[in-house]
This record gives structure tokens, C-alpha cells and sequence, in this order.
């Protein structure tokens, strides 16, 4: 398939379209959301709940060295703190324990049994996400502990108790300095505990850059409210998100027409498609490292962000 996108031709590679948007730079006004069209506008998060998801080489890993290293629990490696902040940056950490200091679990924090309590590294930020409220605080490494700095919150009102009690929980363990183990094995391992003993264990979930290698592209892609049948040799029954482009300029509005509809073959990471809701995603687009199954497209789609929903009348 040549390298440029017609109408009608199914979406492997992105690599015709003209240079990807890059995000609005801190500082520009925010505006709201608005329904697509010339002069619409998206919204960054704010700059404190930024952070670049598993960056390889991350500027955190800059902020987090420290002329000391990192303790393994149970043996005699030590990592020097410079590479604990790469490998904390290049993982997705998700709670799968929380006990107070004589060992009795913590219920608060695990309120969302499917959607875990995580921490992810980056930009010098520490992102909390799965809670009511977006958080985030300024981290570093220093010698065996995890220092935090103040942590940041959105305001959005918690109607489910539960949800609010986790974010009270989460606000008051998540701050100073935190002892620090991590298990750099194949199923990397980190625990967190508190000055008054509770101890957080979480388990590490290679982020979509680790996985795929390389910084990615960012695009922003608009998907129709219907998927439409696609052929498939294995699949017949195959249905495909409608997509076009959209582009944004450096103040986040919207500039010049979206593209042609097209059908997308692959799947977009992170994605849930609602039959009837219109939307426009912003995606990270990577290029698989080699070898690339022969069954498999060579390119890799994660959402990284909502920009714009909208319920469509059928």
C-alpha cells in the first residue's frame, strides 16, 4: 500500500499525513471543549497534572539522581538512583496491596477493584490517576526513599462516597518522604511505606513506549458515532472505527478542514467505541520494534486523550 491515505483506503500508517500537532504550550489560555468545527478548541490538563507516559529516557530521571543508590529488598544489588527513576518512568504502577502498620488491609484505597489506584512517573511529576481527582506532586530519589512534595488536586465534586474517601486516603499517605523498595525483575514490584507504617505495594505495567520503543507521534483523529463493516480474511464479521484528522494550532484551536473519512483496521489502546457518541481523540502513534509478528500491523494507536464527546442522534 503506498504511503499517502485516499478516502476509502484502510488506516495501517499515518506516516502521508502532514507533521503531527504539538500540544498547546503551558500558559496559553484554557478554553472548554467546544463541538467540532473551525475556531473549536481543547484543553490541555493543567501543567501540574501533565507528565510524559513512559518515556525511555525520561527528565525525570535527571531530577530524580542522587549520588546514592537503591537497595533491592532481600539482596545485595543496588541501582543507582538515576536508573530507579528510568524504571519507575518506564512502568505503569498499580495498587495491588494496601495494609496499616499491623498488617490489616486498607479498603479505603482499594475502592475501584477494576480500576486499581495508579501511580505513573514523569516530567519531574508524579501523576495519580483512577481516583476521583486528578493528582499529582514534584518527586526525586534520595538514597532508599521516595521524596514528595506538595500534592496537587482538580476540585471536581465526588458524589460516590467511596470515591471521595479514596481521594482523603490517597491525599493523606502520598506526601513527604515515602520508603522506597523496588523489584526490578521481569514483574517489576514497588512498595511504598509511610512514616506511620503503611506499607502500598504496587506492581509495574510496561507503559505503551516501553512496549513499542521510540518516542511517538502525536495526531488527533475524530471517530465517527457508527463503526462500518471492513473486510478481514479471518474476520468477516469485522467492524471498523470511521476516522478522519483533525488539526489543532499552538494555541489548542482548531485550523483548517479535517480530513477524509476513513476506515481504521487497527485498534486504538485505551479505547472504548460507543455506539452513538462522536469523538475526538488525542493519539500517541508508534511504529512496533522489530520483528513484527506477521499477523500483526507495525503500527501501535494509544489514546491519550478525550478531547471532545458528543452523543449523536442515529
Amino acid at each position: 500500500m503506498a504511503d499517502g491515505i485516499h478516502q476509502g483506503t484502510p488506516v495501517h500508517r499515518l506516516r502521508g499525513l502532514p507533521d503531527p500537532v504539538r500540544p498547546r504550550p503551558a500558559g496559553a489560555d484554557a478554553g472548554a471543549v467546544t463541538p467540532g468545527g473551525a475556531g473549536s478548541r481543547y484543553s490541555l490538563p493543567p501543567p501540574e497534572a501533565r507528565h510524559v507516559r513512559g518515556s525511555t529516557h525520561p527528565p525525570a530521571a535527571a531530577a530524580g539522581r542522587h549520588a546514592g543508590g537503591l537497595r533491592l529488598p532481600g539482596g545485595n544489588t543496588a541501582l543507582p538512583a538515576g536508573e530507579v527513576a528510568t524504571l519507575l518512568a518506564a512502568h505503569h504502577w498499580r495498587l495491588d496491596e494496601a495494609t496499616d502498620r499491623r498488617g490489616r488491609a486498607i479498603d479505603a484505597l482499594m475502592a475501584r477493584p477494576g480500576q486499581p489506584l495508579q501511580l505513573d512517573f514523569g516530567d519531574g511529576r508524579l501523576a495519580v490517576s483512577n481516583t476521583c481527582n486528578r493528582m499529582s506532586a514534584p518527586w526525586r530519589i534520595e538514597a532508599d526513599a521516595l521524596q514528595l512534595g506538595p500534592l496537587a488536586s482538580t476540585m471536581m465534586a465526588c458524589t460516590d462516597p467511596a470515591l471521595a474517601s479514596l481521594d482523603r486516603e490517597v491525599a493523606t499517605r502520598l506526601r513527604g518522604r515515602l520508603q522506597l523498595a523496588l523489584d526490578a525483575g521481569p514483574r517489576p514490584r514497588l512498595v511504598l511505606t509511610t512514616a506511620g507504617g503503611d506499607r502500598l505495594a504496587f506492581s509495574g505495567h510496561p507503559t505503551a513506549a516501553t512496549r513499542h520503543g521510540g518516542a511517538p507521534e502525536r495526531i488527533f483523529l475524530e471517530v465517527a458515532a457508527q463503526a462500518r463493516p471492513c473486510h478481514h480474511p479471518l474476520m468477516p464479521e469485522m467492524q471498523c472505527l470511521q476516522v478522519r484528522q483533525v488539526h489543532y494550532d499552538a494555541h489548542g484551536l482548531e485550523a483548517g478542514p479535517r480530513g477524509e473519512w476513513q476506515l481504521l483496521y487497527d485498534p486504538i489502546e485505551g479505547y472504548v467505541h460507543r455506539p452513538g457518541v462522536r469523538t475526538v481523540l488525542r493519539i500517541d502513534h508508534y511504529q512496533r520494534r522489530e520483528p513484527v509478528p506477521a499477523d500483526a500491523s507495525r503500527h501501535a494507536y494509544v489514546l491519550d486523550m478525550v478531547v471532545e464527546s458528543e452523543a449523536v442522534d442515529p
